[in-house]
């Protein structure tokens, strides 16, 4: 596997892949991985001739009382790990290198941002889409995979793809869980025994509200209800965002159905969780 430290040497790899006819893949990543990561990297070594993982921790996406001091890094391990999958190429530079001295150009997409997520997370969708739209223009990936968990930036880069005409195609792929059920996510590591106990309280609702739609429920408001005194009275457990919305603008929706996403943020202690679950009517027609 190469490791590449910089966007020169990262940009003549790619173009020396592309150059002999092979497709390239990336994964942008801020390291710390988990099979979640992992699985999107499979999915690339299936889909391309080539993968890149970038590993990235990106200072712009996090607010100033966020977790970036403390955000959980191990270069060396997340190194063997995509080795061990046939991993080709590591991208991993520095904040000095992506955002040198008199960087002032942002890459913003409007509407999208301004729910859910984004509501208090000021200025971090504006800090993720300009480091993708920095990888893409020294990757050139043909494809890039992004993992499901992480719906609304997802979303956005889609979008942000989709209205710059960039040549990138982005592949979305499933969330990956534990073997109890929760997301997989790199802040999972901040987690005592006892939190990750108590953090099982957000797949549970996420399988409430689909075992509600297998049910028949349609109103989301109801759905709601449920799910607000699911997580009532957890001691160390604070809710930031129960939301329904559509898929197509994350605007809030109080009808359940194959458009419609359920996406929670939850504090568990300090650490803050995500996770989501959409409704398709196909999956259950064979259960009703």
């Amino acid at each position: 596997m190469e490791i590449l430290t910089d966007s020169d040497s990262m940009r003549r790899w790619s173009w020396a892949m592309r150059s002999k006819g092979k497709t390239v893949g990336l994964v942008p990543t801020m390291g710390k991985l988990h099979d979640g990561h992992l699985s999107l990297v499979r999915g690339s070594l299936r889909e391309c001739d080539v993968t890149v993982t970038s590993i990235f921790v990106n200072p712009t996406q996090f607010g100033a009382n966020e977790d970036l001091d403390r955000y959980p890094r191990d270069l060396d391990g997340d190194r063997r790990l995509l080795e061990r999958e046939g991993c080709h190429a590591l991208f991993t530079t520095t904040p000095e290198k992506m955002y040198p001295k008199g960087f002032e150009t942002w890459v913003i997409v409007d509407k999208l941002p301004r729910h859910l997520c984004g509501l208090k997370r000021i200025g971090h969708f504006r800090g993720v889409t300009t480091v993708v739209t920095k990888l893409f223009n020294i990757v050139s990936p043909d494809r890039a995979f992004f993992g499901w968990k992480d719906a609304q930036q997802a979303l956005i880069i889609r979008r942000m793809v989709q209205d710059l005409n960039m040549q990138t195609e982005i592949r979305i792929m499933p969330i990956i869980r534990d073997e109890q059920g929760l997301a997989l996510s790199s802040r999972n590591a901040f987690l005592s025994p006892a939190e990750h106990r108590v953090a099982l309280r957000i797949p549970r609702a996420v399988e409430l509200a689909k075992e509600h739609y297998r049910s028949g429920g349609r109103d989301g408001r109801e759905l709601l209800r449920q799910l607000t005194a699911h997580f009532h009275g957890i001691d160390g457990l604070a809710v930031d965002y129960i939301s329904l919305v559509r898929i197509e603008d994350l605007e809030d929706t109080d009808v359940l159905g194959p458009g419609t996403v359920l996406a929670l943020a939850v504090f568990v202690g300090d650490t803050r969780l995500i996770d989501n679950c959409r409704f398709h009517d196909e999956p259950y027609r064979s259960k009703r």
